[in-house]
Parts: C-alpha cells; structure tokens; sequence
C-alpha cells in the first residue's frame, strides 16, 4: 500500500512494507518481475561450453545481483525517511522497477550453474542504512545520491558489458536494458531536484562499490 493508493501510510506501514521488500529481496527466487526478462527471445543456450568463461559470467552476474540488493536496499531506505510525498513515491516506484533488474539476474545465474552471493545480508542491511541517512539529511541531498548511484552503477554495468563474449546474448540484453533504465532513474532523479555531491562522498561510494565488486564475484 502507499500514499498513491488512498492514504498516508503511518511510519509502522513504513517499516512493515520495509520488512516484506526485506524478505522478498534476500530469499531465493522471491523476486518477481513485472516484465519479461530482456533475455526472453535470445538464443536458448544458457550456459558457455567454456567452464572457466561460465564461471566469470556467473560472476558478473553475481555482482549485478547484489548491486540490484543494494539497490532495493537504498531506495527502501530513502524512502522510509523521505519527508515529501512525492519524493517517497519516486522511490518506491523505483525500487519496484529495481526488482525486475533483481529477478532477472537471479535468473540468469541459476542458468549459468551458481548461485546468488552469501554477502546479500549484510549489504542489504548497509545499504538500507545508508539509503535511511540519504533521506534524512534532505530530499535534495537524497535525490543527489540516487543520481550519482546510477551513474555509478552505469559506468559499471558499461565494464561488464565490456567483458560479456558476443555469443551470450542472453546476459547481454539483461545488462544492457539495466543500463537502460538506470540512466533514466538517474536523469529523473537529477530533473526532480537532486544535488550534486561533493567529491569525497563520489569517491567514497565508489569505494564501497569496489569493495561490494570484489567480494562478491566469488562469495
């Protein structure tokens, strides 16, 4: 339920709503997308012949998964503390479109032979936090931290592409219209008045990101 759907939600519809996205994101195969994977219509062959190539893709979809955890995460966080309506809303929305990006990797990597990533506790429960603090410093400042997020995250997600052989058409389209929909969060959350970060907060997020990146690939 939300605010759109006829009333204001009490701070306990809040945290209530909070611990079923909780829930949904860090259990196996709770992700529901509301679109079809990207990956749909592409070649059928789901996993490279090549073990070790198998391997490094189910990697990169790994960290694509837990980035879309962290994503849940953060935007679950904002919104719980964002003090205008429409900026809650905005996050919500979101991070009802971050769960497609969720199911679709989670997908992916069961194809591919492997698993989700053992750490999504615990950068779920950072990434809440961060996201919680993001909206309680100001709206503003919170937008500014969805911008730059995506903009990271797009920049990533370009690396991966990189990365990805030809032939995996599948991954491919996932990561690429990922890509897609992460630039428009941003651009959106830049026109709806999100403030530019200063530079050490950039950098430090992006530090985080590597951090997540390595650990992640394998574990």
């Amino acid at each position: 339920m939300s605010e759109s759907a006829g009333r204001r939600m009490s701070p306990l519809d809040h945290l209530l709503s909070s611990a079923d996205n909780a829930l949904r994101t860090l259990t196996p195969g709770a992700a529901r997308s509301g679109r079809p994977s990207p990956a749909v219509h592409r070649q059928q062959a789901s996993t490279p012949a090549d073990n070790h190539q198998a391997r490094h893709i189910a990697g990169l979809m790994r960290i694509n998964h837990t980035g879309e955890v962290c994503a849940q995460a953060l935007y679950q966080g904002q919104a719980t503390t964002a003090s205008l309506p429409h900026v809650r809303q905005a996050m919500e929305e979101a991070a009802r479109e971050e769960e497609d990006h969720l199911a679709w990797c989670e997908e992916r990597i069961r194809e591919l032979g492997s698993r989700p990533s053992r750490l999504n506790p615990l950068f779920y429960g950072m990434s809440f936090s961060i996201g919680a603090l993001a909206g309680l410093i100001g709206d503003r400042w919170s937008l500014g931290f969805v911008t730059e997020t995506e903009r990271q995250v797009v920049r990533h997600l370009d690396s991966h592409l990189a990365q990805l052989p030809q032939e995996d058409e599948r991954s491919r389209a996932i990561l690429s219209q990922m890509r897609e929909d992460e630039l428009r969060h941003a651009m959106t959350a830049k026109e709806a008045g999100g403030a530019e970060l200063p530079g050490p907060v950039r950098r430090l997020m992006s530090t985080l990101s590597k951090v997540m990146t390595f650990s992640t690939y394998r574990l």
